[in-house]
C-alpha cells in the first residue's frame, strides 16, 4: 500500500509539472486498454470479447463492476451493455466480476483537474485526459464513489456491448456463409435473412476463436429499447422477496462468527483487558487480540457480541480533543492566513463592493454514515489462498490490504464483492477489512464472519467532517452584489487517504466544493476561501462530501442577502446564474412548484436552494407549515440535469430518497464527542426522518447538460438550505446550524 501511495504522489507531482507538454501521452494512456481478466480461467467453448461480456453454451453473463449499495447501478450497467448487445435483461446473468485494473474508473479523476465540472473547454478536457492517463498508469483504481459510476461506464459499456454484438455476427457469418451486412440481431440471437435465429450461446465456441471486434458504431439513442426507458431492476425480485444475499447474509460450511471491541476513542490504545467472564460464556470459541482491541469468536454473531460486551478494558486517551466544544473552538480559531487551504475563487473585489452588509456564521456537525447493514466481512485464509466475501467500493485495495496482513501473494487473494445494505461512504473505509483479516489469519482454515454491533459501528465510524462557515454579503438597489465566503474544516481527503497509506498533494478541494464552483457568473464580486484545521476526530467521505455543508453555508448566506435586498429568492438566483443549464433547472423547479414567492399563507413558507455538485445542477423547493406543535415539512420539489437519463424510474427514486436523506439529517442528526467518545451510539440518538414526517415530493429531470452525470449524491446538498430558508419564510426564524432540531421543533 505504501509503495502504491508513493508512486501516486510522485506521479501527481510530475503530472502537474508536465501538463503543457504531456497531454497527448496522458490521453493515450487513458485510452489504452488493459488485458481482459476474464480470459485467465475461461472454460473451453466460452467466449469473452472484452472485460464486460462472457458467453458460454448456457448463458450470457454481463459484468457490472461498480459496487451497488442501493443506488441501482448494478442494473444500469447491465442495461448499457444489453442495449448494444441486443439482448434483454431477463436473458442474462449479471455479475460484479473480479477486481482488476481493466475496470479502472476513468471518471474518478475528473474533479481533481482543478476545473469546475461545468467547464468543458478544450483546455479543461485536455487536462482531465492527461490526469486520467497519469493516474491510470500509477494507480489504476477500480472504485465506486463520487457519483462517478455512470460517467465512467456510459460510453465504454455501450462500446463493449456493440463490439461483442459485431463479433458474434462475424461468427454467424462464418458459420452460415451469409455476408455480415445481411445479418441482424435481436433478443440474444443473430438473425439470418430467412429468419433463422442463431442464439449467442450456440455461437460462443466459434466466436471464441475469432479476434474480437474492437471498434463498432453505437446506435442512435432514438433506437434504444432499454436505456432512457423505465426498466425493472435486475435485483428487484430478490430485494422484494427478501432473498437477496448481502455480505451479512453470506454462509459457508464450518463458518465461525466474530465480534470486536476496539478503543471507542478513535485511534486510542488498548492498555489492558480482562476477558475471563467472556471466555466462560456459552458458544465462545476464542478471544484474540487485534490491532487496538480484541475479537471474540463464537458459534453465532449474537453470542460473539454479547461476550465482547462482557470484556473489561483500560483504554488509552483519544488522539484528538476530548470534548465537542473544543472541536468547535479549533474551527473558530482556524480563520487565519496560516491555516489557509485555498483561495479557491476570486471575482471582482469583495472588499471594495458597496452596499448594505449581511453577515452570518454557519455550522454543520459531524454526522455518522450509519448504513442499515452493519459493517461485516467473511474471510477464509488457507496456506495458499484467501477468499473474501463482503461489499466494498474499492475492491483492489481490499485484496491488497488482506494480502499484506496474511502474507499471501495478492494474485491468490480473491474478493467476491457483494450487494451492500447502504454505505453513504462508510464502505470506502478498510478498518473492518483489516480486523476481519487479522482474525481469519489467526484461525487459518476456518471461515470467519466478522460483524460490527450497531454500537461498534457508531463508535468507529469516520463521520462527515464538521465545518464552520463565515460569510459577508452586500446588497444594493434590490440586488445581491457581493459574497465573501470563508469555510473552515478538516481535510476529508487527508484523513481518508492517510488510512490508505497515501497523502494528498496540495489543497483539499472538498473544503470548498459546492461553493467555489457555484456557477453564479452574474454575481460581480465573489471570494471563496477555505481553511484547514488541525487534526480533530478522524473523518471520511459522507454522501456529497464537501458540497453538503458548503452548499448549506453558501445558499443560506445568499438567501439572507436576497431577503435584505427585498428580492424574490428564486428570481434573484436566476438573475445571478450565468449558466444556462442551471437557469433551466431553477426555472423548472419554479414551474414544478408553481412558485409565487416565499410566503404562501399564514404560518406557511417556502424556501429554495440551488446546489452544484459532481457536475449536476440541482434546485430544490421545500414548503413548511408552522403548527401548534412545531414545523411540519409539507411538500418538496426538485429539478436536476444529469445530461442523459439512463432509467427515469431509478432516477426519480434517487431524487426522492436524496431529499428524504438530506432533510432527515438536517433536522435530526449529529455526532458529538465527550471524553473522546461519540455520544450517539445507535439510531435512537441519530434519527433520520420518520415516515410520517416525509413530505409529498415531485421531481423533474432535464437533459440539457453536455455530459452524463451520476446522481447518487447531488440531491443532498440543496435539501438543508431549502428547508432552512422555508422555515425563515414561515416563522421569521433564521437557523444557521444543523441539526435544526436544536433550535426548533418538528412534527
Amino acid at each position: 500500500m505504501s509503495r502504491a501511495g508513493t508512486i501516486a504522489r510522485r506521479t501527481f507531482l510530475i503530472g502537474s509539472a508536465a501538463v503543457a507538454g504531456g497531454v497527448a501521452f496522458g490521453v493515450f494512456a487513458a485510452q489504452r486498454p488493459f488485458p481482459n481478466p476474464n480470459l485467465d480461467d475461461l472454460p473451453k467453448g466460452s467466449a469473452s470479447f472484452n472485460p464486460w461480456v462472457i458467453i458460454d453454451s448456457d448463458k450470457v453473463t454481463l459484468i457490472a463492476t461498480h459496487a451497488d449499495k442501493g443506488q441501482g447501478v448494478f442494473s444500469a450497467q447491465a442495461a448499457l451493455i444489453a442495449e448494444e448487445l441486443d439482448i434483454e435483461l431477463d436473458q442474462v446473468e449479471v455479475s460484479f466480476g473480479v477486481p482488476d485494473r481493466a475496470y479502472y474508473n476513468i471518471a474518478a479523476t475528473d474533479a481533481m483537474a482543478g476545473y469546475p465540472l461545468y467547464d468543458n473547454s478544450p483546455t479543461a478536457e485536455r487536462v482531465r485526459g492527461f490526469l486520467g492517463g497519469i493516474v491510470k498508469l500509477a494507480l489504476p483504481m477500480m472504485a465506486t464513489g463520487g457519483s462517478s459510476a455512470m460517467p465512467d461506464v456510459y460510453d465504454k459499456l455501450r462500446h463493449a456491448g456493440a463490439c461483442a454484438r459485431e463479433t458474434l455476427k462475424l461468427a454467424a457469418s462464418q458459420q452460415s456463409g451469409v455476408p455480415i451486412e445481411q445479418l441482424k440481431t435481436a433478443r440474444g440471437a443473430v438473425i439470418l435473412p430467412d429468419g433463422t435465429e442463431l442464439p449467442y450461446t450456440k455461437l460462443a465456441g466459434l466466436a471464441a476463436q475469432i479476434e474480437p471486434v474492437t471498434r463498432a458504431k453505437l446506435r442512435d439513442p432514438k433506437e434504444w429499447r432499454l436505456v432512457g426507458k423505465p426498466m425493472e431492476r435486475v435485483d428487484i425480485v430478490q430485494k422484494s422477496t427478501g432473498t437477496m444475499t448481502y455480505g451479512i447474509d453470506f454462509r459457508t460450511d464450518g463458518m465461525k462468527y466474530a465480534a470486536i471491541k476496539v478503543n471507542p476513542r478513535q485511534g486510542g490504545a488498548m492498555n489492558s483487558y480482562d476477558a475471563s467472564a467472556a471466555q466462560a460464556m456459552p458458544g465462545v470459541d476464542k478471544i484474540l487480540e487485534i490491532t487496538g482491541g480484541v475479537a471474540v469468536v463464537a458459534d453465532n454473531t449474537w453470542r460473539a457480541i454479547q461476550a465482547s460486551e462482557a470484556i473489561t478494558f483500560d483504554w488509552g486517551p483519544a488522539p484528538y480533543p476530548a470534548e465537542q466544544e473544543t472541536h468547535w473552538k479549533v474551527l473558530s480559531d482556524s480563520f487565519t492566513e496560516d491555516s489557509l487551504n485555498a483561495e479557491a475563487r476570486v471575482v471582482g473585489d469583495v472588499e471594495a463592493a458597496e452596499g448594505e452588509v449581511v453577515t452570518g456564521e454557519y455550522r454543520s456537525p459531524y454526522i455518522a454514515h450509519a448504513p442499515l447493514e452493519p459493517l461485516n466481512a467473511t474471510i477464509l485464509v488457507t496456506e495458499t489462498r484467501v477468499d473474501i466475501w463482503t461489499g466494498h467500493q474499492i475492491q483492489q485495495f481490499v485484496e491488497q490490504i488482506v494480502a499484506e496482513i496474511t502474507g499471501i501473494d495478492q494474485d491468490n487473494v480473491h474478493l467476491h464483492n457483494m450487494f451492500m445494505g447502504g454505505s453513504f461512504g462508510h464502505r470506502l473505509e478498510f478498518d473492518f477489512i483489516r480486523q476481519a483479516a487479522e482474525i481469519a489469519n489467526q484461525m487459518r482454515g476456518t471461515p470467519i464472519q466478522m460483524t460490527y454491533s450497531r454500537e461498534e459501528d457508531f463508535a468507529h465510524d469516520f463521520p462527515r467532517h464538521i465545518t464552520m462557515g463565515r460569510g459577508v454579503a452586500k446588497v444594493k438597489d434590490g440586488k445581491v452584489t457581493s459574497m465573501d465566503v470563508q469555510i473552515a474544516g478538516q481535510s476529508v481527503m487527508r484523513s481518508q487517504m492517510g488510512r490508505m497509506g497515501m497523502s494528498l498533494p496540495g489543497p483539499d478541494a472538498q473544503l470548498h466544493e459546492g461553493a467555489w464552483d457555484a456557477p453564479m457568473f452574474n454575481l460581480p464580486n465573489l471570494r471563496v476561501r477555505s481553511y484547514i484545521t488541525q487534526a480533530l476526530a478522524p473523518v471520511s467521505s459522507w454522501r456529497a462530501v464537501g458540497a453538503g455543508p458548503n452548499v448549506f453555508i453558501y445558499e443560506t448566506l445568499l438567501d439572507e442577502a436576497i431577503h435584505a435586498a427585498g428580492a424574490d429568492p428564486l428570481q434573484e438566483r436566476i438573475r445571478l446564474m450565468g449558466h444556462d443549464v442551471s437557469v433551466k433547472v431553477l426555472e423548472a423547479v419554479g414551474e414544478l412548484s408553481s412558485w409565487n414567492g416565499p410566503k404562501v399563507g399564514e404560518n406557511r413558507g417556502r424556501g429554495v436552494a440551488y446546489g452544484f455538485s459532481f457536475g449536476v445542477p440541482v434546485a430544490t423547493v421545500v414548503e413548511v407549515v408552522m403548527t401548534g406543535n412545531g414545523i411540519k415539512i409539507d411538500k418538496a420539489w426538485m429539478a436536476a440535469d444529469v445530461g442523459k437519463v439512463i432509467d427515469p424510474v431509478n432516477l426519480e427514486n434517487l431524487a426522492e430518497g436524496g431529499i428524504v436523506f438530506g432533510l432527515g439529517h438536517a433536522i435530526n442528526c449529529e455526532i458529538t464527542y465527550s471524553d473522546g467518545m461519540a455520544q450517539q451510539t445507535n439510531y435512537h440518538a441519530h434519527e433520520a426522518m420518520r415516515l410520517y414526517q416525509c413530505p409529498e415530493i415531485q421531481f423533474r429531470a432535464l437533459e440539457n447538460g453536455e455530459k452524463i452525470r451520476g446522481f447518487g449524491e447531488p440531491p443532498i446538498p440543496p435539501s438543508a438550505p431549502a428547508l432552512g430558508n422555508a422555515i425563515f419564510a414561515a416563522t421569521g426564524q433564521r437557523i444557521r446550524e444543523m441539526p435544526f432540531n436544536k433550535h426548533i421543533d418538528f412534527v
